[in-house]
């Protein structure tokens, strides 16, 4: 079976520190692949809010998740503080990619590279529509 890569962009817009909660924990006794989509949609928001927007609020679109890729480097344990450092990239015409790179902040340690599809919707017409031009300009131009 082919193994999932992502290419993990250089630069960062975003970082944010989140702790691994005892609820974030697998039988295994570590990090589970559940939390880490909780961790990285908290991520989301909070990089979003960063920028004045949120997901039901970007320009006037939403956001919807068209997928996601998770690949696991390292474990991550019960009071463990997570780095998760956020950009965006890979844009077309009706979304972008959001990349998130976690890091154990006191080791250093990568544990997850991850990144998710967004795609911009319109929930009153239930169909999507085009990458608002503010956010694509706003997003493009800190990156650069």
């Amino acid at each position: 079976m082919a193994r999932i890569r992502i290419e993990m962009p250089e630069n960062y817009l975003f970082t944010t520190e989140l702790p691994v909660r005892i609820s974030d924990i697998n039988y295994g006794g570590h990090l589970g692949n559940d939390a880490v989509l909780s961790i990285i949609h908290e991520a989301r928001l909070r990089f979003l809010k960063h920028y004045h927007y949120t997901e039901m609020d970007i320009e006037g679109a939403s956001l919807i998740m068209s997928d996601s890729a998770i690949v696991y480097k390292a474990e991550g344990f019960y009071g463990d503080t997570i780095q998760v450092d956020v950009t965006v990239g890979e844009f077309n015409k009706y979304g972008c990619d959001i990349f998130y790179l976690l890091t154990n902040k006191k080791t250093a340690v990568e544990i997850v590279h991850a990144k998710t599809g967004i795609v911009f919707f319109n929930y009153e017409a239930r169909k999507v529509q085009p990458v608002p031009e503010g956010f694509r300009t706003q997003m493009l131009k800190v990156t650069q």
